[in-house]
């Protein structure tokens, strides 16, 4: 009996199949982002930690990671490949790129044939995929990882004028209702974004929990001591730490002024760490210069998580100035190393606060912000820290994070492969944008 030729098509039906039934067959996932530098944050933790856990976790699986880099070149592990294109760089201090050669894109993807691609741009990139994802028949999905029309546009009022931020929130709503709604899924890292994006008519969004690494980021080893010497920090002073990027969105000048009234108001008796960079360090070095000097010290980056995890465990308390998070992974960071956080309420990362939140502030200014340091202060630190610590470690770890996407990749590679691609959004052309 001759059997039919299997086909490279048919392999990978099967290898759909197998995925949604989770089979013990070979899948290989996709990531492609512009997030991404030697100097960023979350998406890149999130991407890395991805990697790590196929790694550790999941032979079955193989990762592919296509990123903006200074040249472009391909490195390899068991089971995973990093690609990066050659992208002119955005910014010096971030180093972020912007990733332009969209034919590289697509002829490292019609090369590995991935049976999903996960995108987290909302820009030319996240177009890309969704062509290119039609043209290889296999589901894409967007990660919805930054709030950008809230964080660039709410801000914008006394350029535009309120009639003008109303019409640029108003097509900026439409362009992501366009772009999301042509992905499989949309992912969102908590469920009240969830709830905004449905609300401005998405119709695919999936809330995804991210996660923190608590092999190393955790409450021991007790080194806090040593970390506050090597930073001339007096046993007396209460350590106030803040990770993340200088700049607007963050709302650090927010963080500056508070920390400026607290040295007026209680002189001496806190010291900052700021580990971080970005278009608002003229700024901290101004608060530098204001008679602060003794008491700030400044980090332009920390490379290694093992530092700092030690960083967050010499703080007494973590300041988070930021009312446009859509997670606050740097917050969950410091809980799970048993530091408690202060910040101000109203953002999406309120949910992932591991204690109580009595002593936030209100109100988005520096007086509130300084008042909310003050009264987190005088707190019982180390209970808030050991129950944000045991709540992260139970509620957040990767490999728990990890296994819930996986699932909603099963769902989606079935529902597509259900309707082998019929009535699912169709691709359009990144240069065709909304018309209001």
């Amino acid at each position: 009996m001759i059997l039919p030729r299997e086909t490279g098509q048919n392999r990978k039906s099967k290898r759909f199949l197998d995925f949604a039934r989770n089979d013990q067959t070979s899948v290989k996932i996709c990531d492609l982002t512009q997030f991404y530098s030697p100097l960023s944050g979350g998406v890149k933790r999130y991407l890395h930690e991805k990697i790590a856990y196929i790694d550790q976790y999941s032979p079955e699986m193989e990762h592919v990671l296509i990123v903006p880099g200074p040249k472009t070149q391909m490195t390899a592990t068991a089971r995973s490949r990093i690609y990066t294109i050659h992208s002119p760089l955005l910014s010096r201090a971030s180093r972020y790129r912007a990733l332009l050669n969209l034919r590289a894109v697509e002829e490292i993807l019609e090369r590995e044939r991935p049976d999903i691609i996960e995108s987290s741009d909302p820009y030319q990139i996240g177009w890309k995929a969704i062509s290119i994802g039609h043209s290889l028949k296999v589901p894409v999905v967007g990660f919805y990882h930054s709030h950008f029309p809230e964080a660039y546009l709410r801000s914008s009022t006394k350029f535009l004028g309120r009639g003008g931020t109303r019409r640029a929130m108003k097509w900026t709503r439409a362009y992501v209702r366009k772009l999301y709604n042509r992905f499989q899924a949309t992912l969102v890292p908590s469920e009240i974004l969830a709830e905004v994006l449905s609300g401005w008519g998405v119709r695919n969004v999936r809330a995804v929990r991210l996660g923190v690494n608590t092999e190393v980021f955790r409450p021991r080893p007790d080194d806090a001591k040593s970390t506050r010497a090597s930073l001339g920090v007096a046993t007396d002073q209460k350590l106030l730490l803040y990770v993340g990027r200088l700049a607007r969105e963050k709302n650090t000048q927010t963080l500056f002024r508070a920390f400026q009234l607290l040295q007026q108001q209680r002189p001496n008796e806190f010291h900052l760490l700021i580990i971080g960079d970005g278009p608002q360090r003229k700024e901290l070095r101004g608060l530098q210069s204001r008679n602060c000097s003794k008491h700030v010290s400044w980090i332009q980056y920390c490379t290694d998580s093992a530092d700092l995890a030690s960083c967050y465990r010499a703080a007494d308390l973590f300041v988070h100035p930021g009312v446009q998070e859509t997670f606050g992974l740097v917050a969950l960071e410091s809980q799970a190393c048993g530091t408690p956080v202060v910040g101000i309420r109203g953002s999406y990362m309120d949910r992932v606060i591991c204690h109580d939140q009595e002593s936030w502030a209100r109100e988005n200014s520096a007086e509130a912000l300084a008042d909310a340091i003050e009264g987190a202060s005088t707190a019982k630190l180390s209970v808030l820290g050991e129950c944000a610590a045991r709540g992260a470690e139970n509620l957040y770890s990767w490999p728990r994070v990890f296994e819930e996407l996986f699932c909603i990749y099963r769902e989606v590679c079935a529902n597509y492969r259900r309707f082998n691609g019929e009535g699912q959004p169709q691709a359009v052309h990144h240069s065709q944008l909304p018309q209001i």
